[in-house]
């Protein structure tokens, strides 16, 4: 955000503007929860200007507030959206964004929290697209439980940070970034991206295989190892039961029961998952 105002600044905009998505999640800190869902603006409120909301997946909406707003200077999103329920794009719609941004002088950044290091199948989600954006955000995996997180820029959004725009207390930890860097380094040496593929489609076989005569199901999609499993009614408890079955996973968006199984997965725990999760859901349809 602070990357994407300077950038506007640099080119002359005093209220730089930032697209994101409607039911996009970017974090809890006061200008990311801002461009995040509405939703989680509750209690927060004044939240921080400066951004227009499009739906996601929706590319004539993005064209519309791009030609009608000369102060739009960057498109931040997910690539997948994660905590709205796995959301995965229509194909092409993350390359169309990367050329409305080559055509508009726009920062394309993406928000890769969860998508990123490896959950989809390749290291970045975007690489699926054959694109590279601007500025990406990583954390969560990048430390595999150690915490950390990194922003990193290219192109125009290179040089625009200053000594002493931005910092954080234990930011350059070295043991942080030493585990991030065992991290990428035992990814590439245990193939575990080709098993986050591997494994995510047999994951989204099985679940469909198990739960294809279940009414309450209305959807099971995902994209490696980020999957989801879409349900007719709002299904919170059913966290409390997977914790029973020794699964941890979460309900997000009220309805949607989101999996985000480790990239070592093998295809036992992955029979585990689906037999256990079949019970849970079971269990909940029996009330």
């Amino acid at each position: 955000i602070k990357i994407a105002r300077l950038y506007g600044h640099s080119k002359g905009i005093n209220c730089p503007q930032i697209i994101v998505m409607e039911k996009g999640f970017h974090g809890r800190t006061l200008g990311a929860l801002s461009a995040s869902n509405p939703k989680i603006h509750v209690g927060f409120e004044p939240v921080v200007p400066g951004f227009i909301r499009v739906p996601y997946n929706d590319i004539s909406a993005i064209e519309q507030v791009i030609q009608n707003n000369p102060e739009v200077v960057a498109i931040l999103l997910e690539p997948i959206q994660g905590n709205a329920g796995i959301i995965v794009p229509e194909p092409g719609y993350l390359k169309t964004i990367r050329q409305l941004c080559d055509q508009h002088a726009c920062l394309m950044m993406l928000d890769e929290v969860q998508t990123g290091i490896g959950h989809t199948g390749k290291l970045f989600a975007y690489q699926h697209d054959n694109i590279v954006p601007e500025v990406l955000c990583l954390a969560k995996a990048l430390g595999n439980g150690i915490p950390i997180g990194a922003c990193l820029v290219r192109g125009a959004a290179k040089g625009l940070l200053q000594p002493g725009q931005h910092g954080s207390t234990l930011g350059g930890n070295p043991f942080a970034t030493h585990v991030a860097l065992t991290v990428l380094q035992t990814i590439e040496k245990e193939n575990l991206l080709n098993n986050a593929t591997k494994m995510g489609e047999y994951l989204l076989d099985g679940l469909r295989e198990a739960l294809a005569a279940k009414p309450i199901v209305t959807g099971i999609r995902g994209k490696g190892l980020m999957i989801a499993i879409e349900l007719d009614r709002p299904a919170a408890e059913l966290r409390q039961s997977g914790l029973e079955q020794g699964l941890l996973f979460n309900v997000t968006a009220q309805r949607m029961v989101r999996l985000l199984p480790p990239l070592i997965l093998t295809q036992e725990q992955a029979d585990q998952i689906i037999s256990r999760l079949t019970t849970c859901i079971n269990q909940f349809i029996a009330g």
